[in-house]
């Protein structure tokens, strides 16, 4: 089976039953479908094909293996490119919609090594001779790809000239970079399965995910998580607000497409329990941050007054986890030094001392005085985030006011750790 720049190039595939295969060596190549499904629909928008091969005595190899006998370049793109046509051919034999994607692997040598004018026909060739539309189609190249050679931009640049979408496979595993992301520019990104498997049991590193899907939706691209086994993974999904999933909890790789029409109960599942996570949350937190900000609005109420900061802000730092309260002008620089509760004294270590004395600093940056200022007179709350007084998480409460002809923004600290 020889593939050339010819428009015959495809070859013919053997027929068992409803489903195609091919022969490669001692080799017998098949197509299993992985369905992916978006959390929002609450459907399936696509499948991912993923080869299986047997040996000549009929034992499961594994595709890297198969892919690994290629003997040079050229075997390695022939298979490569058999196992692609192959896929597509079983996907079009079972599916005739043409708002689904199919995912279809690529070897990254064969990504970057290929020739533009070889690479281009048989992408063509592929979508025209099976009917259809290239935007049907996603090929996920891993994040090796981008350092093979100076071949890659021109890789990219013709699959997107032939109507291709991208998806960089394997995000978070290994040497992971955002570099990677911007010189790909790829329309989906999947997040490795191991980054799933720590986040779901370690809080901390959850909300790194949830932030570093963030800034992927930021580089214009939308967020896969694969590999998802469990309720927890799949929450965990959900509340990272990742946009499609795909794993044996959803569906197991089988010869045949699954439903694209109904709605799996799993998905409503994971949002009943997305939504009764989110009501309880919100009700703790709202618990939880009330004194604080009660206290801090009672300050401010002080201030305008003409008590001291330390009279004002003498409620506030009696809180069990305040930590400090500090005073801005109307340019975000802080007026005087800032306050300490007893507790964060006992907590402060020297590590950070460079960043203790908080005296003429500008927090114009900051949310905190921006929203401040924006919703005058209405205590705001922050998300949580990094201290510069330690390694660690707080949450800022603020207000804005005027005395004396001046506005002036109280801000206090709260040392935050989330349940």
């Amino acid at each position: 089976m020889h593939f050339t720049e010819a428009a015959t190039a495809l070859p013919e595939l053997d027929l068992e039953g409803e489903s195609r295969f091919a022969a490669h060596g001692e080799y017998r190549l098949t197509t299993h479908f992985q369905p992916i499904y978006s959390l929002s629909h609450r459907r399936a928008v696509g499948h991912e094909a993923l080869l299986r091969a047997r040996n000549a005595r009929g034992d499961p190899v594994a595709p890297h293996e198969v892919l690994g006998q290629a003997q040079d370049f050229d075997e390695l793109e022939r298979v490569d490119r058999l196992c692609r046509w192959l896929h597509a051919s079983n996907y079009v034999a079972q599916q005739q919609r043409q708002d689904h994607w199919l995912f279809l692997n690529i070897h990254p040598k064969v990504f970057a090594d290929g020739s533009e004018r070889g690479t281009r026909l048989f992408l063509q060739q592929l979508a025209e001779r099976l009917g259809l539309a290239p935007s049907q189609l996603v090929l996920e190249v891993t994040e090796d790809v981008t350092h093979q050679n100076e071949n890659f931009e021109a890789a990219v640049r013709v699959a997107r000239d032939v109507g291709y979408l991208l998806a960089l496979d394997d995000f978070g595993a290994g040497h992971s970079n955002f570099d990677r992301v911007w010189r790909i520019r790829p329309e989906i990104v999947k997040l490795d399965r191991s980054v799933v498997q720590r986040a779901a049991s370690e809080p901390r590193i959850a909300r790194v995910v949830a932030q570093m899907v963030s800034l992927l939706h930021e580089c214009g691209a939308l967020v896969l998580t694969e590999g998802i086994e469990t309720m927890d993974e799949a929450y965990l999904a959900l509340d990272s607000d990742v946009d499609f999933v795909q794993g044996h909890l959803f569906g197991r790789p089988m010869p045949q497409l699954h439903d694209t029409q109904g709605y799996p109960a799993v998905i409503d599942a994971v949002w009943r329990r997305f939504d009764e996570q989110h009501e309880s949350r919100e009700r703790r937190y709202q618990e939880r941050i009330a004194p604080y900000v009660h206290a801090l609005g009672y300050a401010a109420t002080l201030l305008k007054a003409g008590r001291s900061m330390e009279q004002a802000c003498a409620r506030f730092l009696a809180l069990e986890h305040a930590e400090l309260c500090y005073l801005l002008d109307e340019q975000g620089l802080q007026v005087g030094s800032n306050l300490t509760s007893r507790r964060f004294k006992d907590d402060q270590t020297r590590h950070f001392a460079p960043l203790a004395d908080g005296s003429h600093a500008r927090w114009a940056r900051r949310p905190y005085f921006r929203r401040a200022l924006e919703f005058f007179g209405q205590v705001q709350v922050t998300r949580p985030y990094l201290t510069v007084h330690g390694a660690r998480l707080c949450v800022t409460v603020s207000v804005a006011f005027r005395t004396q002809d001046r506005t002036l923004v109280l801000g206090g600290d709260i040392a935050w750790e989330r349940e």
